[in-house]
């Protein structure tokens, strides 16, 4: 005898998977489609940007493109530079970070449900925003009016790398504020057990903090450092806002079409051609990161699931 009950529970859960594949190959698609169609345009010679029967496959396959665009970024000293500024800005905003989510989500102090709202509020407000005010609080940089008085004038830290680092170790850099609510959920949840049993065998804060603490957060740790690491990475805004002309691949990528003017002078480059350039740039940019991806791929998956579980 036909169980139609069972049939039925299949032909269910195969709709269902059918439809999530559907669904998971349609958002691949949206996200995979304008990297392929860069990755394609890169490898094409100029000639077969004027092909209209060429969709995605050149004709004529060359590497000219990556050779023209790396020259034009300078990439072995913007990539040293990024990396450099993207991993020293990425420490300090996970270390400032972990602590004032620690302080926040452990212990009680005067306005501290203020202070929360503030957090907040770096979530909720784009720090584009405020950037005209960061920029001329760091032109006329004074600490209580201290290099007023001693020098006669303020300090000028724009165009350094000052900025960036002392926002991410004040914890107010960027998608810092992202970073804080995500330690401050994750430790309390944690059982205040843990930290009293390490108080009564005379362990302090801090040591609680690095030594009880901080293993079990090490997952999210993971997790915020390379979110930390890409976004900084691929920030042109306030790096080229706080640090001017530094020689980050970013703000390489976003001149690459007048240093191509300039490259090929007095011959001017078609816009076309400047647009295949400057996705050739943009994969340079990217494959830095896709290989820390790569890389970090199972340990960033396994934070995500135990910070998701603990959270």
């Amino acid at each position: 005898m036909i169980n139609k009950a069972a049939i039925k529970r299949k032909i269910t859960k195969f709709t269902t998977t059918l439809v999530l594949m559907i669904l998971m190959f349609g958002l691949c698609f949206l996200i995979l489609q304008p990297l392929l169609n860069k990755i394609s345009v890169s490898l094409m010679a100029e000639r077969d940007l004027y092909d209209s029967t060429i969709v995605a496959v050149p004709k004529h396959f060359t590497t000219e493109n990556y050779s023209i665009a790396y020259q034009l970024m300078d990439y072995t000293n913007s990539f040293m530079t990024t990396f450099s500024v993207a991993m020293a800005v990425s420490v300090l905003q996970v270390c400032s970070c972990l602590v004032v989510g620690y302080g926040i989500a452990r212990y009680d102090f005067p306005l501290k449900k203020f202070w929360f709202a503030m957090l907040i509020l770096m979530i909720v407000v784009p720090q584009q925003t405020y950037s005209a005010a960061l920029q001329l609080w760091f032109r006329n940089f004074d600490i209580f009016g201290i290099f007023r008085l001693l020098t006669g004038s303020t300090l000028d830290l724009t165009g350094t790398v000052a900025p960036v680092l002392m926002l991410a170790g004040t914890c107010t850099g960027l998608k810092c504020g992202l970073y804080v609510y995500l330690f401050r959920q994750y430790f309390r949840n944690i059982p205040k057990d843990i930290e009293e049993a390490a108080y009564i065998d005379g362990c302090g804060t801090l040591r609680t903090l690095f030594s009880i603490m901080l293993p079990d957060a090490i997952p999210l740790a993971s997790s915020c450092f390379l979110f930390s690491f890409v976004w900084q990475w691929t920030d042109n805004y306030f790096t080229t806002l706080l640090m001017k002309s530094a020689n980050l691949l970013p703000a390489r990528l976003n001149g690459i079409a007048s240093t191509l003017i300039s490259y090929m002078s007095p011959v001017r480059p078609s816009l076309t051609y400047q647009n295949a350039i400057s996705a050739t740039g943009t994969i340079l940019l990217l494959v830095p990161i896709i290989i820390v991806y790569l890389v970090a791929q199972k340990k960033f998956v396994q934070s995500l699931s135990a910070t998701a579980v603990k959270m």
